[in-house]
């Protein structure tokens, strides 16, 4: 599906682009195309382009200022805070692809993430004759994004800061 997003709050330093950067990661790993739009004290950044917004099929705002809709014609936009880019992108995107007539299937592919990551670390721990064989762990390394998001980094850092 394609989306398009507009992050905005009064000063567009920290909260905009923390939900700017969820948003589109999240819609990345989830297989969608968006291109996501900064608004802030500074300016616009990242503007969306109008062939762009023209293809998309559904609009997400997570703002605590005023964003021009017009723009947006009959577009399917979802509405939300900032807050909620930062903290729930998923339920934002499940919004806007429900909204525009597709199927969200977040919860389908997270559980096949962890079933993997199950299947893999069943299969390091143990074989049949009951020795380690830790040759699929370093074959497929597993990379927890919450532990990683929690240990460090600026945008996770001011993530927790906010929440």
């Amino acid at each position: 599906m394609k989306l398009v997003a507009v992050t905005a709050c009064p000063t567009g330093i920290a909260h905009s682009q923390m939900a700017a950067e969820n948003l589109q990661t999240t819609a990345e790993e989830r297989g969608h195309e968006i291109h996501v739009e900064v608004q802030g004290a500074m300016g616009t950044e990242n503007e969306i382009p109008d062939d762009v917004l023209a293809a998309a099929d559904a609009v997400i705002i997570a703002a605590d200022t005023s964003v021009q809709q017009n723009r947006f014609g009959d577009h399917v936009v979802v509405k939300a805070s900032v807050k909620d880019g930062v903290n729930d992108a998923d339920g934002l995107i499940d919004e806007a692809i429900e909204r525009a007539g597709g199927e969200t299937d977040a919860e389908g592919t997270e559980t096949n993430i962890e079933d993997t990551e199950a299947d893999t670390e069943e299969t390091a721990d143990t074989d049949d004759s009951g020795t380690v064989d830790d040759t699929a762990a370093e074959s497929t390394p597993s990379v927890d994004p919450e532990s990683t998001a929690s240990e460090g980094g600026i945008m996770a850092r001011l993530k927790r800061l906010f929440s």
